[in-house]
């Protein structure tokens, strides 16, 4: 069945060092992604970005490479054809105030750095601006964090593992950036979202990614590849893969990475 949608996450996948689109994992000057997007576009294969990012940046990035659709922050929110989809779930969001301001107001990520003093802090200025997801640098286990929000009564959010990131933080090897959503928020299930609204069959549709996070949209999507880089930095990863029979860990990293599911699965499929 002819694949019509690759879903990709933007920083360690689609993007090299620098957050670039034109450099590797090292940094060094590549056209593989750009050559990459060219294939699908020829193909008529949607690209979809799903990231962490807030929703002005990724349409941005979405606008860049030509695409009319993205999912931001985490999967809090998804834009088709310049419509709005928020996908909060259950949370009982409130008119007069954004996601963000309503879990600040509650007092949630001061708990959380009470809690895990040293090993987490706002991923700075990126933790600015955003609407439904605050977002968090550091390296803490997110089951002991949603354990413990559900006891001081925050069991309508989540603390989700976006992946390592190059931000450096003091006595922490690899830093991890994390996202505080609503409890149902997820990249599955803005990919889920998506696919219902274009009406793409699970089969017809691959993601790559390069964290737990990412690793998840799995459950949702044909085929799913995990660029090098992701297993290689996060022990969380390579444990998790056996809980799928549908993924594929690509032998380059990030950018690369992208090129070769992208190119391994374009050239597979028939007709």
């Amino acid at each position: 069945m002819p694949v019509r949608a690759v879903y990709t996450d933007l920083d360690g996948t689609l993007l090299g060092k620098g957050a670039s689109l034109f450099t590797d994992y090292e940094g060094r000057f590549s056209m593989n992604q750009a050559k990459a997007l060219q294939a699908c576009d020829r193909a008529g294969v949607e690209v979809v970005l799903m990231s962490g990012r807030r929703r002005v940046q990724v349409h941005e990035d979405a606008r860049i490479i030509g695409q009319p659709s993205f999912i931001f922050e985490a999967g809090s929110g998804v834009v088709v054809d310049g419509e709005l989809s928020l996908l909060l779930g259950d949370f009982e969001a409130d008119s007069e105030m954004t996601v963000v301001e309503q879990v600040s107001a509650r007092g949630v990520p001061d708990l959380l750095f009470d809690r895990f003093e040293g090993r987490l802090e706002f991923h700075e200025p990126w933790h600015l601006d955003r609407e439904t997801s605050h977002l968090f640098r550091g390296s803490i286990d997110t089951d002991e964090a949603n354990e413990f929000l559900a006891e001081r009564g925050h069991g309508d959010l989540r603390l989700l593992d976006n992946g390592a990131i190059g931000r450096p933080m003091p006595g922490i090897e690899i830093t991890h950036a994390y996202h505080l959503v609503p409890k149902a928020v997820s990249k599955a299930g803005a990919v889920e979202a998506h696919a219902r609204i274009r009406g793409y069959s699970r089969e017809e549709t691959i993601a790559v990614g390069d964290s737990l996070e990412d690793l998840d949209v799995a459950r949702v999507v044909g085929r799913f590849f995990m660029v090098a880089n992701g297993p290689e930095r996060d022990s969380g990863i390579r444990g998790a893969l056996g809980r799928f029979d549908n993924v594929t860990v690509t032998e380059a990293r990030a950018g690369d990475g992208f090129y070769e599911a992208v190119v391994s699965t374009l050239v597979a499929t028939p007709g």
